[in-house]
């Protein structure tokens, strides 16, 4: 059953789909419930607050019963099931009205379309004891990818990266505050979970509370309303490490602004680790109080920029690996010449060659990413397709593809691959460093040189130039 469950989510939930879902053991069904237990709390957290439908949906299709999903940890034991018990017990919530509360005490602008409901479920704001996950009710989830391990480290964020192992091996000790800024999607939440994961890791019983700028304002005005300020404060000064995504938002929040003073201070004077990220260096944070720049520049800030394109290649095979499946060089190449923003598009394009391979059944090749990709730039007005170019090419010298994308400076296979650059340059609309993806990589001053190489040789050596005629009538022939 689990094996068919495996199946089924690949097939109908492939975006959900990690390679560590074959370490979950399945323990059993017993009152209607199929336990499934994750090899360390912060993987059942994950499962539990971001997987439990598709996985109930899986459970109830390849049993074709009415049963449901329960995720424990390692450690946690398998209670019998209680007769008519709910799977998993809940605690009563409590609703309240936020936004109003935020307006009314920090005069916020009106909401705009993008802002969340007003009415939202909270859990209570009174303290309770730190879970051994040391996970609160508040706290964002951590997602496993999120490890050193999985982030691939380029120029623009070698600093970065280093700094974030640093604060992870010595809390509180090696650079506090850890301040990292930089654009949307270059890593910043990347590194920021993975020095709490880190932390976890070698101090299960750390208290870590991760949030966003937001989720901190938020419980900071439903505190102010409801006269809860006691919990509030026990719920952000009595942790180990606290990490703080988007700080930014501080701008304009008066007195967000100083309940954040006090708590940064509480927390750096008992040496607790304070972790924050932004898309603006603190002196750039626009209304942001002096003594709270001042503050956030006592331990690192550090910047990650734009990967560079050999980064992008290696962060497009990570994000693969991590998904089950692989990206050959030349669809890693192209991807990463046609994308060059901002890690979460590369991200969302291994998604969507995620799923295109789940409904095809087909492993990933250039055809099936042109298709996922919605690549129009593969075609111009005559409708010449690079692939088309590389076949003519191909079979006209005897050479194989891989020859062409390999690093073989031969004669042999140097003169058709600068061929093959030439007639894409002439004939496709792809870009000079596009061109270099599909051949290895190779940068836009190699395509270049190519370019001008065959020119050069076609004005001076007639027989040359017939044997590039016959190349192209081939390419522009109409297919079969």
């Amino acid at each position: 059953m689990w094996g068919s469950m495996l199946s089924h989510l690949r097939t109908s939930h492939p975006e959900i789909c990690r390679q560590w879902f074959e370490e979950i053991e399945p323990l059993g069904i017993a009152g209607g419930v199929l336990r499934l237990r994750a090899h360390s709390q912060i993987h059942r957290d994950y499962l539990q607050r971001t997987c439990l439908e598709p996985f109930n949906d899986a459970a109830r299709t390849v049993s074709e019963r009415l049963i449901s999903v329960q995720f424990l940890g390692p450690d946690e034991r398998v209670e019998p099931a209680a007769p008519n018990a709910p799977a998993v017990a809940t605690e009563p919530r409590v609703v309240v009205r936020s936004e109003a509360a935020r307006e009314a005490i920090d005069n916020a602008p009106p909401r705009t379309r993008d802002a969340q409901p007003v009415e939202r479920e909270v859990w209570p704001t009174t303290p309770r004891p730190t879970t051994s996950g040391g996970t609160h009710p508040h706290s964002l989830v951590l997602n496993p990818d999120y490890v050193f391990e999985n982030f691939v480290v380029g120029p623009g964020s070698r600093l970065a990266h280093a700094a974030a192992v640093a604060v992870a091996e010595k809390p509180g000790r090696a650079y506090n505050p850890y301040f990292v800024h930089g654009d949307v999607g270059l890593g910043k939440t990347h590194l920021l979970q993975a020095i709490c994961l880190r932390i976890k890791q070698a101090e299960p019983a750390a208290r870590i509370f991760y949030t966003s700028c937001e989720g901190f304002m938020t419980q900071f005005m439903e505190a102010v309303q409801a006269g809860e300020m006691t919990a509030f404060r026990h719920t952000f000064r009595d942790v180990d490490v606290l990490a703080i995504d988007d700080v930014h938002f501080l701008a304009k929040r008066d007195r967000t602004q100083e309940e954040f003073f006090h708590t940064f201070n509480s927390l750096y004077q008992a040496h607790k680790q304070i972790i924050l990220s932004s898309d603006a260096p603190p002196e750039e944070i626009p209304d942001l109080e002096d003594r709270l720049v001042s503050r956030f520049k006592w331990g690192l800030v550090a910047s990650v920029a734009p990967p560079c394109y050999e980064t992008r290649v290696e962060i497009l095979k990570q994000k693969a690996r991590l998904r089950g499946f692989e990206i050959p060089d030349d669809v890693a190449c192209h991807i990463a010449a046609k994308i060059d923003t901002n890690i979460r598009e590369l991200e969302g394009a291994v998604v969507k060659l995620q799923v295109l391979r789940a409904l095809e059944k087909r492993d990933v090749d250039m055809a099936l990413a042109l298709a996922a990709l919605g690549d129009e730039s593969a075609r111009n007005d005559r409708s010449v397709q690079i692939q088309t170019i590389i076949d003519a090419v191909t079979d006209f010298f005897g050479v194989k593809v891989s020859d062409l994308q390999s690093k073989r400076r031969q004669r042999s296979i140097a003169l058709p691959r600068q061929v093959c650059m030439f007639l894409a340059r002439r004939h496709t609309r792809f870009s000079l460093e596009e061109i270099g993806g599909f051949f290895g990589g190779r940068d836009h001053t190699t395509v270049m040189h190519a370019v001008k190489t065959i020119e050069a040789r076609l004005e001076t050596d007639a027989e040359f130039a017939r044997r590039i005629v016959a190349i192209e009538n081939l390419v522009k022939a109409p297919a079969a």
